[in-house]
């Protein structure tokens, strides 16, 4: 209600100030003041002159203060988002050379186009050329950005290279959870039934492919130079996996698992070196407003060379082992860790 009487209030006013604005200038006119309301004019159209040349000097301005504080000097940390980097600077040039031509157009009209006695506006109703010229221009370049666009996203969401590493990502309030198939690279199959505090996953036990899966929590390992395939799941309402550094995102959606894969290809060592940050990390973002602690929704990408990568697979234990350690041989577990790093794809 608070907030309803609030925007009520700001319109009575805007309302209120109109009124006496427009009640001003039929004054001034029923006086005589014409020549007033004409010197005010051309006071205007120097403003709007005024107002084109330093608003055109604060955007670049802004851009010199700004242009290093985001992600595009670090460039794409994935093959693939080279792709977007160069997409989204095309679609910058071609709209910024737009808006520059229009506001210029549109100020330097304001000035040049001002009242004057000698002069008369010129009306037309109709005119099918630049109906064509303001419709087609547009609607072809439009094409064109979108073609471009759509021929990436069926990439990263089409089939994954074979020697991909496939990593099951899943969202909940409010944090990220990842699965990596073991050496039988399948995953195991889950059913939301099956979801207890233990196997907060859903994980089908039954399933002998879900045996040698390890389940980790907030922090994903990847290797470098290796197409990862990410398999998205949510477990409650629409989540996003926000990937900035490398270009991508995907929502997790219930009930509705969803796909995108990316060749990482710098480390994380690397980057640090390259960004001169000790602490950087990449990050796994929620990019869809999920809940009152989203801000806090947060995974890191550990992006490490094939030998690393092997290491900390290697520490690993499936989550089978975990939770039924009778079950599972102390053998049979360090052989089965043994044998995933044997299968793994090598760099390229």
């Amino acid at each position: 209600m608070k907030e309803f009487l609030m925007i009520a209030l700001g319109v009575l006013v805007f309302v209120v100030i109109f009124q006496i604005a427009k009640a001003s200038e039929y004054v001034s006119v029923l006086k005589g003041e014409a020549k007033t309301r004409k010197q005010n004019n051309k006071i205007n159209a120097f403003f709007l002159l005024g107002f084109l040349v330093f608003g055109l000097i604060g955007v670049w301005y802004c851009n010199e203060l700004y242009y290093g504080k985001t992600l595009f000097p670090q460039g794409s940390a994935s093959v693939e988002g080279e792709e977007i980097d160069r997409m989204l600077l095309i679609t910058i040039a071609i709209t910024g050379f737009v808006f520059v031509i229009t506001q210029a157009l549109l100020f330097w009209f304001s000035f040049k186009y001002q009242e004057q006695d000698n002069r008369k506006a010129l009306y037309f109703a109709h005119s099918n050329k630049l109906e064509l010229i303001w419709t087609i221009v547009p609607a072809i370049t439009m094409m064109v950005l979108v073609v471009f666009g759509l021929k990436a996203w069926f990439k990263i969401t089409g089939d994954a290279p074979k020697d991909s590493i496939v990593v099951e990502v899943t969202g909940h309030q409010f944090a990220w959870e990842f699965r990596y198939p073991g050496a039988d690279k399948v995953l195991g199959k889950k059913n939301y039934k099956l979801t207890t505090a233990k196997n907060n996953l859903g994980v089908d036990f039954d399933d002998p492919a879900s045996h040698d899966d390890i389940h980790v929590n907030t922090t994903m390992h990847i290797p470098v130079g290796v197409p990862v395939k990410m398999v998205i799941h949510s477990q409650d309402v629409i989540h996003d996996v926000g990937l900035p550094h490398f270009r991508l995102k995907m929502d997790a959606v219930p009930g509705i698992p969803t796909t995108q894969w990316f060749t990482p290809k710098i480390t994380t060592a690397d980057m640090k070196k390259k960004t001169g940050n000790p602490d950087f990390t990449y990050e796994i973002s929620c990019d869809q407003l999920c809940g009152a602690n989203h801000f806090a929704m947060r995974g890191v990408i550990i992006v490490e060379t094939m030998e690393e990568y092997k290491k900390w697979l290697a520490e690993q234990t499936s989550e089978y082992s975990t939770l039924f350690p009778a079950k599972v041989p102390t053998q049979n577990v360090a052989d089965s860790a043994k044998l995933v790093t044997q299968v793994l794809p090598q760099k390229k």
